[in-house]
C-alpha cells in the first residue's frame, strides 16, 4: 500500500501535466515515508487567485490570496493528535488500514494551490513552476501531518523538511 493522491485542475493557466502529477505523486512517497505514514489519502486542488482568496477568507479571515492552504482532517492539539473516531466501525473491519499507522489509510486532508501565485513566486525565486508547485505541496503536506512555522524553531523544521524531501525528488533551485 501507498500513500495515494487525488487532484482536480480548477484552473487554466498553467497545464498540469502528467509528468507534473507523477512528481508530485513522487513527493508525496518520500515525504510519507520519512513521516512514517505508508497509508492515506490526499487531496490535491490546483485553483485561481480568485478561488484560493475566496477560501483563505472564508476559513482563515484573511481577506487575500495566498499560494497554499491545507486542510487537515485530523485535529491537533496541545502536541497531541486527536484522533476522529467518527468511522471507526467501518475502519475496523479493515485490518491492513490500521496497520502501520496512527492515521490508517483515511483521508489525511486537502492541499490548495493557487497556481497564479506558484508562478509568481517561481519567477521570483528563479527556479521551475513545477519546482514550486512541489515546494507547496511539501509544505501544505507537512501541515496536514500537524507541522507548523510560528515560531522560529518550528520554521526551521519544516524549512529542513522540505528541503530534504525535495533534494530527494531531485527538485533542487
Amino acid at each position: 500500500m501507498a500513500l495515494l493522491l487525488e487532484w482536480s485542475n480548477e484552473q487554466d493557466q498553467y497545464e498540469i501535466t502528467p509528468e507534473l502529477i507523477s512528481l508530485i505523486e513522487e513527493l508525496l512517497q518520500i515525504a510519507g515515508k520519512r513521516e512514517d505514514i505508508p497509508l492515506g489519502e490526499v487531496a490535491l486542488s490546483f485553483v485561481t487567485d480568485e478561488e484560493i482568496r475566496k477560501l483563505n477568507k472564508e476559513y482563515r479571515a484573511i481577506d487575500q490570496a495566498t499560494d497554499v492552504l491545507s486542510f487537515p482532517m485530523m485535529e491537533f492539539g496541545a502536541g497531541e493528535i486527536e484522533i476522529n473516531y467518527g468511522d471507526l466501525e467501518e475502519i475496523a473491519s479493515d485490518e491492513d488500514t490500521l496497520t502501520g499507522s496512527m492515521f490508517g489509510g483515511d483521508q489525511l486532508g486537502d492541499i490548495i494551490i493557487s497556481i497564479p501565485r506558484a508562478i509568481e513566486q517561481s519567477q521570483e525565486y528563479g527556479h521551475s513552476v513545477n519546482r514550486e508547485i512541489g515546494f507547496l505541496f511539501v509544505h501544505g503536506f507537512l501541515h496536514l501531518l500537524g507541522y507548523d512555522h510560528q515560531t522560529e524553531a518550528e520554521e526551521q523544521v519544516m524549512i529542513r523538511k522540505q528541503e530534504e524531501i525535495l533534494q530527494e525528488a531531485g527538485l533542487t533551485r
